[in-house]
């Protein structure tokens, strides 16, 4: 051990003395390897892929686990564990075929039962993610390199969904070692989440290092990563709830990345060595009306909800929030998305409103009832906002009562006796529209034809946007899809029952050194991208 220790130093004596006597280059010492670290306020629920349900979520099932595919910085589909897939010519049916070089973190291949196991146990324990396998019907694994998935109807967007972490792969020979269950007994009989909580089963270039709720998350490298490894040793998440905090950690360097940043607190790293990106995100928030709410003091029809939109200064409210750092939409579908772009935002219009309220027998004004959650999410400020939106009205003779309240208080309200006007946020599963015309499109089943009231005002109740989804979701080419979905977002416009506010720009924060950041719609924050 003595000679050991004393061995390399002495050498470095002979080089430094040889390099003085006869002008020799001394070898530069390897550069250490440093972990990144990054503070965010975690919302992590499970680290268990088929449980998880979160934002940092996420990153941690794109980074620890890995997907069928995957999706490139313009959201085009690319392979991941799968090398190469076929689909039958009304995409009901997909065949998948492994990479045969995949592997798991313990060594073994990823194999075929691996994928079924996985999606059949996403499918089974029930959790929020579960709607992502609901459509499959059957899983056959003619070989340990291929996968047939059937689905219950045509869906063209199954290839974006398959790219999403919550359809993670994982090594079921370990999980069930540790007490996971695929089978329909899966939501009751499942005791694996605590094991999942110290540990991980997957294929990606990390694994679970370490796991303190509220506190740490802490990952490393997966050394049997069976492409690229990447350049970071360790990857650790410290829980930093505010973001003058963040930036305040970031320019002191002792966080490579803060992942929070509102565009206000940005402005505090100017004139530092930290680099502040801001780029267009996928998120948004918006405001959405109930005409069946039990609350509801008048006949919210059509013209009055126009009168609505049309008194809120949406470009001022972008200005007043966030500093003009983001984009406003008129559709409930995201910029960027099939079926998000070319729409008309709502031109603000005071005075028009005040003429459709009086032609709607309102000319003397009336008072809404506003439950709202208590929060600050993609850098809006609940509490501003709402107040910029009661000065709008009121100027227009409505009068809004704000009532701030948890989240989950709100959803209990939202879903109960259902809110008149309330404001919330939406972020996407996947790259896909199916969503937002399964949450906004006003047809019977969807989540906002409950929370308006439809019930209680079936003239709300529009078939129309479930029928295109079906029929996009069945079309033959992406052109023919997109306009398919195009359709579905003006039909969610003209409901005029989801009012989008804005669409906040992200603010990707991180020291001079670091390369590789980028937002992803799958992923979150590609994390083997990165580098020092």
């Amino acid at each position: 051990m003595v000679f050991r220790s004393f061995r390399p130093r002495a050498m470095v004596l002979s080089l430094a003395v040889a390099a003085a006597v006869f002008g020799m280059a001394v070898p530069q010492a390897q550069a250490e390897e440093k972990a990144l670290v990054i503070a965010r306020d975690m919302d992590v629920n499970a680290l268990d892929p088929a449980r998880t349900w979160c934002d940092t979520c996420q990153i941690f099932n794109t980074s620890v686990y890995e997907q069928l595919v995957t999706l490139d910085k313009d959201n085009k589909v690319q392979p991941l564990l799968a090398s190469t897939w076929t689909s039958n010519a009304d995409q009901t049916e997909f065949t998948f075929t492994l990479d045969p070089a995949a592997k798991f973190s313990d060594g073994s291949q990823v194999e075929a039962k691996d994928v079924k196991w996985s999606f059949e146990r996403l499918k089974n324990i029930k959790g929020n993610a579960s709607f992502l396998a609901d459509p499959i019907t059957a899983i056959e694994t003619p070989d340990a390199q291929t996968v047939v998935i059937k689905l219950a109807a045509p869906n063209s967007e199954f290839l974006n969904q398959a790219a999403a972490g919550f359809l993670s792969v994982i090594n079921s020979d370990v999980a069930i070692e540790n007490g996971a269950v695929a089978d329909e007994t899966a939501a009751e009989k499942d005791t694996s989440e605590t094991w999942f909580l110290s540990n991980s089963a997957g294929s990606g270039p990390f694994v679970l290092a370490a796991y303190e709720p509220n506190t740490e998350l802490r990952l490393k490298r997966n050394d049997n990563y069976w492409r690229p490894k990447p350049v970071m040793p360790e990857v650790i998440f410290r829980q930093v709830k505010d973001a003058v905090a963040q930036a305040q950690m970031l320019q002191s360097g002792e966080v490579d990345i803060a992942m929070q940043i509102d565009p206000e607190t940005a402005k505090s790293l100017e004139g530092t060595s930290a680099v502040v990106e801001r780029v267009p995100s996928y998120n948004f928030v918006y405001v959405a009306l109930s005409p069946g709410a039990k609350a509801t003091p008048i006949d919210m029809t059509p013209d009055v909800r126009e009168a609505i939109s049309i008194a809120i200064d949406r470009t001022s409210l972008i200005d007043f929030t966030l500093g003009g750092a983001g984009r406003p939409l008129a559709a409930p579908v995201p910029l960027g998305f099939p079926g998000g772009d070319g729409h008309a935002v709502p031109e603000y219009n005071p005075e028009k409103a005040k003429e459709m309220l009086a032609a709607a027998g309102l000319a003397d004004g009336f008072t809404l009832q506003s439950i709202y959650p208590d929060l600050n999410v993609y850098g809006v400020d609940f509490n501003l906002m709402m107040q910029k939106i009661q000065q709008d009205l009121s100027k227009v003779g409505i009068t809004l009562e704000l009532q701030p309240v948890p989240f989950a208080n709100w959803r209990e309200a939202a879903n109960g006796d259902h809110i008149p006007l309330t404001a919330v946020f939406f972020a996407p599963d996947f790259f896909g529209t199916s969503q937002y015309v399964d949450v906004f499109g006003m047809h019977e089943g969807s989540v906002w034809a409950n929370r308006a009231g439809g019930e209680n005002a079936a003239a709300i109740v529009n078939p129309r946007p479930g029928e295109l989804k079906t029929a996009a979701l069945a079309a033959a080419t992406p052109e023919e899809a997109n306009k398919l979905w195009t359709e579905a977002a003006q039909e969610m416009i003209n409901n005029k029952i989801i009012l989008p506010m804005v669409s906040p720009d992200l603010i990707l924060a991180y020291g001079p050194n670091i390369k590789g950041v980028r937002y992803s719609a799958c992923c979150n924050l590609p994390l083997a991208e990165i580098s020092n």
